[in-house]
């Protein structure tokens, strides 16, 4: 289905391609196998949280509940953002990226990383923990040689701006990563609660948000079919706030200066402010309907809200009840990470129909099992979505509570929870793309043209019925 041309350093090149998807987007098995290797680490996060569930309402910097805390990060997070990033990256920049080689190598390398670095935690192995730092830095190596050159291209408004930023927080989160590796076995410097803070600050943040604040401003034009007239300034201001105020805030917290951390406080919340009023921007000019999306996107918000007031409490709590004051803020980070979570959550449910909807069509499949046009909303299961919607948050928000509270068993029904949406979302979203594969000789339709995505009536056909027809 797919093949790099040898002639060209075109990444996108792949044999059938649609008409009118952008030629800088690479194959559909580039970025699937990031996300589905996203649900994966879900999964792996969710046991991993069972298993250190003790451990979170005692000392919620213990190892274990730092390698469950990984398998978030890295084998759930990062490896969903990595995947939105290779696919949508061409298409802001409008150019490829330099090698469909580089981005297998990548996840490759991110694959054993995010697996190899958390296991390590959990065991207490430094040799598999320095193995996966290793994996880890190679693949940021990959990453960013890989993605340079549609980044270098000027201009691109916010999110393309946002990206480049993100990179570059990607890349400190690295750096201080392998330094943290070389600490645990030299202990060269004071390794203490706020030097983990600090570096999971810049990844939840100046990466992981970031890339989510950049990407959204693409996605929402065209998943609510808004769009906003002027120069759209509160994008800029997300932007520019939360990356600059991570810069801020993360010195502080290593350091202990307690004025430039509160100033990057301050920048970071009103970044983070900037972003829900682009959001709710994007509400008030859309020509679609209240669908699921939405609701993911308004549900992942709440914690982001959530995750900051948590923060604000845990800080004031710790000056008088440590104990407290590291709960709440393990059920902050846990909730700034449940809004990446649940957006990730929904936002798939627009992404990978897209993708397979594309490889599909590649394969000459242009009919649904009745016959019709293939639709983005022929590719799953509807009512699971919504179940997977409910369990999502239901999962964060026992976490959430489970922490402030040092309850263990919600901290169980967290990890079940998060399983539980691993594998709704992985099923819910292969199993008819599967079915129309095995039966794709009868939905074949070789005398019917392929409808161009970007096609303005095919854009009048989603406000019309609430789906792509193509």
């Amino acid at each position: 289905m797919e093949q790099s041309t040898p002639q060209s350093k075109d990444a996108g090149a792949w044999r059938g391609r649609p008409s009118g998807l952008p030629s800088g987007v690479p194959p559909p098995s580039v970025p699937l196998a990031y996300m589905g290797a996203a649900v994966v680490g879900l999964i792996g996060c969710g046991v991993a949280l069972v298993l250190s569930r003790f451990y979170a309402v005692t000392d919620p910097t213990n190892d274990h509940v730092v390698g469950a805390a990984h398998f978030a990060m890295l084998a759930t997070l990062s490896m969903g953002i990595l995947g939105a990033m290779h696919q949508f990256t061409p298409v802001i920049t409008q150019r490829p990226l330099r090698s469909v080689r580089l981005s297998r190598a990548t996840f490759v390398s991110w694959l054993l990383g995010a697996w190899l670095l958390p296991i390590g935690f959990i065991t207490q192995r430094e040799v598999v923990v320095e193995g996966g730092g290793g994996c880890a830095a190679l693949a940021v190596g990959l990453f960013v040689f890989n993605i340079a050159p549609p980044l270098a291209a000027r201009g691109k408004g916010p999110a393309a701006t946002g990206l480049r930023l993100a990179v570059i927080g990607f890349s400190l989160t690295a750096c201080f990563g392998v330094v943290y590796v070389i600490d645990r076995r030299s202990q060269w410097f004071d390794l203490s609660g706020h030097v983990v803070l600090a570096h999971a600050c810049i990844g939840l943040l100046a990466w992981l948000g970031l890339t989510y604040l950049s990407v959204s401003e693409k996605l929402w034009p065209m998943f609510m079919l808004a769009h906003v007239p002027g120069r759209h300034l509160s994008a800029w201001l997300s932007i520019w706030s939360l990356f600059v105020g991570v810069a801020f805030l993360s010195p502080g917290l290593l350091l202990s200066i307690t004025w430039l951390a509160l100033a990057g406080a301050l920048l970071v919340v009103i970044g983070l402010a900037a972003h829900l009023y682009s959001l709710f921007t994007y509400l008030r000019h859309r020509r679609r309907g209240r669908d699921l999306h939405q609701w993911f996107v308004l549900g992942a918000s709440v914690w982001m809200i959530v995750g900051v007031i948590l923060a604000a409490v845990g800080s004031e709590l710790m000056t008088h009840d440590h104990h407290r004051g590291v709960a709440f803020v393990a059920a902050s980070v846990t909730a700034i990470a449940g809004w990446l979570l649940v957006a990730l959550v929904g936002h798939s449910y627009k992404i990978v129909p897209f993708i397979v909807w594309s490889a599909l069509r590649a394969r000459g499949i242009s009919r649904n099992a009745t016959g019709s046009a293939l639709a983005f909303a022929d590719l799953f299961n509807h009512p699971w979505s919504t179940l997977d919607f409910a369990i999502v948050n239901v999962g964060v928000a026992a976490l959430c509570l489970g922490f402030v509270t040092s309850t263990s068993s919600l901290i169980i029904v967290g990890g079940v929870s998060l399983v539980i949406t691993a594998l709704i979302t992985g099923a819910n979203l292969s199993w008819r793309p599967v079915k129309l594969l095995r039966a794709g000789a009868h939905l074949t339709d070789p005398a019917q043209p392929l409808t161009p995505i970007t096609q303005p009536a095919t854009l009048r056909r989603i406000d019309a019925s609430g789906d792509v027809t193509p």
